[in-house]
C-alpha cells in the first residue's frame, strides 16, 4: 500500500505547490546505482538515500552511461524527484584530516563523490564533516572542513554539500550547532551548502527532542545558530544509547530511547515538508512497516 500524502491547504488548487512529507530509507545499490529507485519503490518510499559507489573503498569504477541513464529512467518511472534523493559519501572520507596525505586523499574522494552526483543529475551530497584525531584543535579542523567543501564546490556545479550533524563520538566534529555554523560561515557559495539533522545524533549530542517543549527549544536553537533555511533533510533514527551519551547507535523507530513522540512532532511539522526524511534504522526488513508507521502519525 502506498503511503498517504500529507498535503497542507495553502490555497494552491493546481497542486504545483502542495506540501508533503517524503519518507524513505537508505537503500542498496547492489547491481548498480540504477537499482536504488527500484529498491526504494518496493518499500513504499517517497524519498531515498544511497551510496553512489562502494563506501568501503577509496576509489571505484566510474559510472557507465548505462548506470546514469538507467538511474534517471528508474527515477522517472517511480516518481522520484532529485530533491528527495539524498546520496551519502563514503565513511572513509575525513574533510578535516590533520595529515596532508590523508587530507588530500579525502578531498580527492569527496570531489569524486560530488562528480558522481553531478553525473546522475542529483542535487545533494550528504556527508559527515570530519574528525580532528587529537592532532588539530576543533577550530582548525572545522576551518579545514570548510576549505575542503569550497574546493569541491569550485570544481562542480549543481550539487549542494549537505553537512550531517554527528553524535560527537570520538573526535568527530559537527555535534554542536555552532560547529555547523562555523563551517557554513566559511563556505563561499551559501546557495550550495546545507544541513541534514539526524534524530539519533541530536539525542546523543545532548539536544533534547523528547517532549514538545524540548523539541521546540532545540529547533529554535538550530534556527538561531545555523538557520532553518539551511535545513535540507532529516535522518529518522531512534537511539540505542542514553541522552547526551556522545555515542552513535541507531535503533528502529519507537524501539529506543527516543520512542515515538519526536517522530510524531516531525510528521506534523510543516518545517519538514518537501525534503527527504530518511530512515537509517538497523533492521531493513522493518523499513516498509516503519514508513507506513510514520505516515500513520500524521494527524
Amino acid at each position: 500500500m502506498a503511503p498517504k500524502e500529507f498535503i497542507v491547504n495553502n490555497g494552491d488548487h493546481d497542486g504545483r505547490h502542495k506540501k508533503m512529507k517524503y519518507i524513505g530509507a537508505h537503500v542498496s545499490i547492489s547491481g548498480g546505482v540504477e537499482n536504488a529507485p527500484v529498491n526504494a519503490a518496493k518499500i513504499g518510499a517517497k524519498a531515498f538515500a544511497m551510496f553512489t559507489r562502494n563506501q568501503r573503498r577509496w576509489s571505484s569504477p566510474p559510472l557507465t552511461e548505462k548506470n546514469i541513464t538507467g538511474f534517471k529512467e528508474q527515477c522517472r518511472q517511480h516518481g522520484f524527484d532529485t530533491s528527495v534523493i539524498l546520496p551519502h559519501d563514503s565513511y572513509l572520507i575525513n574533510l578535516g584530516h590533520p595529515d596532508p596525505a590523508g587530507l588530500d586523499k579525502s578531498r580527492a574522494a569527496f570531489f569524486e563523490e560530488m562528480t558522481r552526483c553531478e553525473q546522475l543529475g542529483l542535487c545533494y551530497l550528504n556527508f559527515h564533516p570530519g574528525s580532528h584525531l587529537n592532532k588539530l584543535s576543533p577550530e582548525q579542523c572545522l576551518d579545514r572542513i570548510a576549505q575542503s567543501i569550497n574546493l569541491a564546490l569550485d570544481r562542480t556545479t549543481g550539487v549542494t554539500a549537505v553537512i550531517e550533524n554527528t553524535a560527537g563520538q570520538g573526535t568527530n566534529l559537527g555535534f554542536r550547532f555552532d560547529h555547523l555554523a562555523r563551517i557554513i560561515e566559511q563556505v563561499t557559495d551559501k546557495t550550495r551548502v546545507g544541513v541534514c539533522l539526524d534524530t539519533c545524533h541530536l539525542h546523543g549530542a545532548g539536544y533534547d527532542i523528547r517532549t514538545l517543549g524540548a523539541f521546540e527549544k532545540t529547533m529554535d536553537e538550530f534556527d538561531r545558530i545555523v538557520g532553518m533555511g539551511f535545513l535540507k533533510a532529516l535522518h529518522l533514527n531512534d537511539s540505542k544509547k542514553d541522552f547526551n551519551s556522545r555515542v552513535d547507535r541507531h535503533a528502529s523507530i519507537g524501539q529506543g530511547e527516543l520512542g515515538m513522540t519526536p517522530f510524531e512532532f516531525i510528521m506534523n511539522d510543516a518545517r519538514f515538508d518537501n525534503m527527504p526524511l530518511v530512515l537509517e534504522t538497523p533492521d531493513d526488513s522493518l523499513w516498509e512497516a516503519e514508513i507506513r508507521q510514520l505516515y500513520g502519525l500524521i494527524r
